[in-house]
């Protein structure tokens, strides 16, 4: 979430930011804030007051016993009893205003960097690159869905049985497949530096709240009600719950961590074309890079977590491309963001794979990830996350754009890890 430094000291740089989000009545709630936490600040200060009165008169009741002056006395110990009664009051007032402020700031989105151009939607993003390889297909080329019926790969009938719609059965060699890409998403990951990490896919409200999917993705997560547990929307949210109320030191910066895990969407409201077969799933594998670094070195991080993304998508031999975000299409808590779409060659459109983002200091701040500089003054981290990358399109675009008269063909980075060059 934004500090309270960040809105009283740039107040109109930050609803410039908010605006350019998209953020409802950003004005009227940056007031709020500032009115908020005016009056615990005022509360807080009134108490404070209050509780050094208390403790002088403390002091001085015994000696003015001693000295005789009963009279005296009794009055300071009345003024104390005044002051411990007040001091109740102002002690609810400032807890009150401290919940309502914290609560105000958790509906509040990150504000965009400078860089992030203006725009409401998708069609206003900016594509920054085009690369990898064209692909030409047969004229009777398949979507990925009927390929997956062809060759026996993917069942989503049998998902629909067993559980409903978005969550399906791999089979053969298509179970081959999603394991061989998770390998070597991890492999890549980890000869670039990363450790691994196996966490869990259930999580405490605490962890939603550190990382932002809540309050604002709550419709989205499933969550389990008896035992107040979320099913994880990403790895993020475990991995990088890791440095919740952690001081880390300077010297361990720039952790990195990558995660392969099962995610869960509930993507209430999905339906038609564009969900079809693999292209919007409620329970997806994904490997995530999560990078937790200094406000300097940030930006470094990001460019090279995009140079990782972009060398799988090479190694994978899949066309993409890379755009920058908009204001009005990034996440709630991303300060800049750029998205990486692979071109399914069948269904003639892009899918998006992955989105990596700098997150600036505004999940830090909810989490309460610190590092102890050189100076040893402790300042807030930046946190930064990326997926490296989601299988379900990468499946898609694979089978669609790879299918030939003989088979499906393997890319070459790939046969290794599958033990077959083609799908016939």
């Amino acid at each position: 979430m934004l500090t309270i430094k960040q809105i009283t000291e740039n107040t109109d740089a930050v609803i410039r930011g908010l605006e350019k989000k998209h953020f409802k009545d950003a004005a009227a709630t940056i007031a709020k804030v500032i009115e908020v936490n005016d009056k615990r600040r005022n509360t807080q200060n009134q108490l404070d007051k209050n509780l050094a009165e208390v403790n002088s008169l403390s002091r001085t009741i015994g000696q003015l016993m001693k000295e005789g002056k009963k009279e005296e006395a009794e009055a300071a110990r009345a003024r104390v009893a005044e002051l411990k009664e007040g001091n109740k009051v102002l002690d609810t007032a400032m807890t009150e205003a401290a919940t309502e402020l914290q609560n105000l700031l958790y509906t509040i989105p990150n504000v965009p960097y400078d860089e992030v151009p203006e725009g409401v939607g998708a069609e206003d993003n900016v594509v920054e690159k085009m690369g990898g390889m064209e692909t030409e297909l047969p004229t009777d080329a398949l979507p990925h869905w009927e390929l997956a019926k062809k060759y026996d790969l993917i069942d989503f009938d049998l998902g629909v049985k067993i559980t409903g719609a978005g969550f399906p059965v791999y089979k053969g060699k298509g179970a081959q497949l999603q394991r061989a890409l998770i390998n070597f998403f991890l492999d890549e990951a980890r000869k670039s530096g990363y450790m691994e990490i196996m966490p869990p896919t259930v999580v405490n409200a605490a962890s939603g709240y550190g990382t932002g999917q809540l309050p604002d993705k709550e419709g989205q997560m499933y969550h389990c009600e008896v035992d107040d547990l979320y099913l994880i929307p990403t790895a993020e949210v475990p991995v990088t719950n890791i440095y919740r109320d952690v001081i880390l030191d300077e010297k361990q910066l720039p952790i990195m961590n990558c995660a392969y895990t099962q995610c869960f969407r509930r993507e209430a409201g999905s339906y038609g074309k564009d969900v079809r077969g693999l292209n919007r799933l409620h329970e997806f594998s994904k490997v995530e890079l999560v990078r937790i670094d200094k406000p300097e070195h940030s930006r470094q991080s990001h460019q090279e977590m995009l140079d990782h993304v972009e060398g799988l998508l090479q190694k994978l031999e899949l066309p993409y491309r890379i755009l920058r975000l908009c204001g009005g299409d990034m996440s709630f808590t991303a300060a800049l963001c750029f998205d990486f779409e692979v071109y399914s060659e069948a269904q003639k459109r892009w899918l998006e794979v992955s989105s990596v983002s700098n997150f600036d200091t505004y999940q830090a701040n909810r989490l309460k990830c610190r590092y102890r500089n050189g100076e040893k003054k402790t300042e807030l981290c930046h946190t930064l996350n990326g997926s490296a990358l989601a299988l379900p399109r990468i499946v898609a675009a694979l089978l669609e754009n790879n299918q030939t008269p003989e088979g499906i063909r393997i890319p070459k980075a790939l046969v290794p890890y599958c033990g077959f060059e083609v799908i016939d």
